[in-house]
């Protein structure tokens, strides 16, 4: 066999492997979006879900699914961002700066399912708080910390060391050079990184049956106390988010629309997920545009 001949073969089979992985994703969206978008309307989206009766919807566990998210990010970007920072610029080769980067990725590699267990048992009876919101977004840190970490690691490498030496080489710090020329180069990359986490957390549902639980109390969306028991934003409140809606209903629904609810649920749940990703490409690239003055 010559080389050409060997080339179009290799050419073939990496275009084949594309149109398999296209094939799949758009199968997947098809099959989701077709059933579950005439599902959609004002009224699914802002009436909350309903045990027994027919015509229920998911204002509720959408809420909540963003509002975990809000609290899970809110929490996993800066220590994240410190363990990229730490690991890039202050970590020296040697045996424990291995063992923390094994450790990372040992934790990058844990089922969600064991992270729901570490936190049912962390933050729901240890703590004693049960199922809260707040509980949910611990665990959701502990599974989404190490790609957050290994992403703004990465994207402060990727900044040109020749910024650095020049910063330093003009008498300024070390944290100094760091706020202002290495994390500012490398924020359209973490940025994208962080919002495809989101994208990642908003579809989670394994680690939020131990923590953040199956149910979601009566809420009034006018108080605005995050101390009351009625408030949305009280983040020790159990919480069903959409992607476990979407679980339970299809196990445990006793409502006579189980499969409209499940398709509609899942249609918003893809949306969502697809918008993420999206976004995180075209503010990433935008970003990117404004810091380099690129057109």
């Amino acid at each position: 066999m010559n080389s050409k001949t060997a080339d179009r073969i290799a050419t073939g089979v990496f275009i084949a492997i594309a149109i398999i992985i296209i094939s799949l994703l758009v199968g997947l969206f098809y099959f989701i979006l077709v059933n579950g978008v005439k599902q959609i309307s004002f009224h699914f989206l802002t009436s909350p879900s309903s045990n027994l009766l027919a015509g229920g919807g998911i204002r509720d566990q959408l809420f909540n699914s963003f509002y975990v998210l809000f609290i899970t990010m809110l929490i996993t970007v800066p220590l994240g961002l410190g363990g990229g920072i730490y690991m890039a610029e202050y970590a020296k080769p040697g045996k424990i700066t291995d063992i923390i980067r094994s450790c990372v990725e040992v934790l990058a590699s844990l089922p969600s399912i064991v992270i729901g267990m570490f936190g049912l048992l962390m933050f729901v009876t240890l703590t004693g708080w049960g199922y809260t919101i707040l509980g949910g977004a611990l665990a959701l840190t502990v599974f989404n910390l190490p790609v957050m970490v290994r992403v703004s690691e990465d994207a402060i490498r990727t900044v040109p060391r020749e910024l650095k030496e020049a910063s330093l080489g003009l008498g300024i710090t070390h944290w100094h050079t760091i706020k202002t020329i290495l994390i500012p180069s490398a924020f359209p990359s973490i940025l994208t990184g962080a919002i495809l986490a989101a994208g990642r957390v908003f579809g989670e549902a394994a680690a939020l049956l131990f923590t953040a639980g199956l149910s979601t109390p009566r809420l009034n969306y006018l108080d605005w106390n995050p101390f009351s028991a009625t408030s949305p934003l009280n983040v020790f409140r159990p919480a069903e988010t959409l992607a476990v809606h979407i679980w339970s209903v299809n196990t445990q629904g006793l409502i006579p629309d189980v499969k409209e609810v499940a398709n509609g649920s899942a249609a918003v749940l893809v949306i969502c997920v697809l918008i993420f990703n999206l976004l995180a490409r075209t503010i990433g690239s935008l970003v990117y545009k404004k810091m380099t003055a690129t057109k």
